[in-house]
C-alpha cells in the first residue's frame, strides 16, 4: 500500500514492527481515516497475546465509558501468566480530561501495550499529551483520508497483496464508483477476490461490472476520457445515461476527478519539455510516461486560457452544487452545464 501521510511513522513500519513482535508501550492512532486505525488496533488485539492469555490480560474499552484515571490504573497492572498486558481505548476522542494519561505517558509500564484510537480528527499537537507520549517512546500515527487521485494506486496495491493484477480502467471504475471510504472500498475489493477462481489473475472492467455493478461503458472514467478526447457525442451519451441512472454516476463523485485532471493540465503547460511523455510524467510527479498520455492529449485539445476558464467553471459548479447562489438547479443540470462549457 502507498505510504500514509502521518506525523510519527508509517502504517507499513508499524505493521512490520508488530509482525516481528516489536511492541511499543504506547500507540496513539489518530486521524480522519478510520481504516488504518482499525487495522493496527485489530492486529494488536489479535496477535500480541495468545487466545488463552486474553481473558486476564486484555482490556478493550470506549472513551465515553471510562475515565483517564481508570485507563491508567488498568495500564499499570502487571500481566498474569503472560509477557504483556494490552489495553485498547476505542473512540478515545470522547475521553474527558487526559492529565492522568499525560503523567503516565512520561513513565509507562513497559509490559503494557496501551492503544488510544482517536478518530474523526487528530489530537492538537500543542496539548501536553503528544509531547508526553513522545517522551515515553510512543508510536504516533496520523491517518489521513486519501485523495481521490490516490485511490487507483491503493486498489492496485490491495490486489497485488493477493497476487492479482488490475487493469487501470478497472481500478479507476472502482475508485469512481465507491469513493474514498476505505472500509467500504476494501469490502468491494474483497467481493471481487472472493469471486475469483485459482486461474483468475486479472481484474478487468467486465469483472468490475459483474461484481460491483458499475457499467464498463458508462462510468466516470469513460466520461473523463471523452472529455480529454473532446468527444462531444460520447460525453453527451454518458451524461444522458447518468441522467437516467442516477446511481451510476453523480456530479459529486465526478467533480474532484475532473478538477484534479484540469489542475494538472494547467501545470503541464509550464513543463519545459511537455511534448515528451516521460519528461512530462516526471514534471507532474506521475508514476510513468504512460500516465502522462492523457495530459499530452489534453495539451493538444485545450489551450491554457480554456483550461483556466474550465477550472474556474468547476469551482463555480462545485459551489452551486452545495447550494451557493443556486436555489433550485438540480445536480444533473449542473453537470450538463459544466460538460457543455468544457466541450464548447
Amino acid at each position: 500500500m502507498p505510504e500514509k501521510k502521518n506525523t510519527g511513522t508509517s502504517y507499513e513500519t508499524i505493521m512490520h514492527d508488530l509482525k516481528v513482535r516489536h511492541f511499543s508501550p504506547i500507540y496513539i492512532l489518530m486521524g480522519d481515516e478510520s481504516y488504518y486505525i482499525d487495522k493496527i488496533s485489530d492486529y494488536i488485539a489479535e496477535h500480541v497475546l495468545r487466545p488463552e492469555e486474553r481473558d486476564f490480560n486484555q482490556t478493550v474499552v470506549f472513551g465515553s465509558d471510562i475515565s483517564a484515571s481508570q485507563i491508567v490504573d488498568s495500564a499499570k497492572a502487571f500481566p498474569m501468566m503472560a509477557e504483556k498486558r494490552v489495553v485498547i481505548v476505542k473512540e478515545a476522542q470522547n475521553l474527558k480530561g487526559t492529565e492522568p494519561l499525560v503523567k503516565y505517558f512520561k513513565q509507562p509500564v513497559v509490559s503494557t501495550v496501551l492503544v488510544l484510537c482517536h478518530k474523526n480528527g487528530s489530537i492538537d499537537k500543542r496539548k501536553k499529551i503528544i509531547p508526553a507520549a513522545q517522551v515515553g517512546g510512543a508510536v504516533i500515527f496520523e491517518s489521513k483520508k486519501l485523495y481521490e487521485r490516490e485511490l487507483p494506486g491503493f486498489i492496485t496495491s490491495y490486489f497485488m497483496q493477493h497476487e492479482i493484477t488490475v487493469e487501470q480502467k478497472a481500478a479507476q471504475m472502482i475508485a469512481d464508483h465507491v469513493g474514498a471510504d476505505l472500509h467500504r472500498l476494501t469490502s468491494e475489493l474483497d467481493k471481487i477476490l472472493i469471486s475469483f477462481s485459482e486461474a483468475d489473475r486479472m481484474v478487468t472492467p467486465e469483472i468490475v461490472e459483474k461484481e460491483i455493478g458499475v457499467s464498463k461503458d458508462f462510468n466516470a472514467f469513460e466520461l473523463r476520457s471523452a472529455i480529454i478526447q473532446r468527444d462531444v457525442y460520447k460525453a453527451n451519451l454518458i451524461t444522458k445515461y447518468f441522467d437516467n441512472n442516477p446511481k451510476a454516476g453523480s456530479l459529486f463523485s465526478f467533480l474532484p476527478m475532473l478538477f484534479s485532471y484540469f489542475e494538472n493540465l494547467m501545470i503541464a503547460f509550464y513543463s519545459p519539455n511537455r511534448s515528451n511523455e516521460n519528461a512530462l510524467a516526471q514534471f507532474l510527479e506521475l508514476r510513468n510516461g504512460w500516465a502522462a498520455r492523457d495530459y499530452l492529449t489534453g495539451l493538444r485539445n485545450y489551450s491554457g486560457m480554456k483550461t483556466m476558464q474550465i477550472i474556474s467553471k468547476i469551482r463555480e459548479i462545485d459551489a452551486k452544487s452545495k447550494g451557493l447562489d443556486n436555489p433550485n438547479t438540480a445536480s444533473s443540470e449542473l453537470m450538463k452545464e459544466l460538460i457543455f462549457f468544457i466541450l464548447h
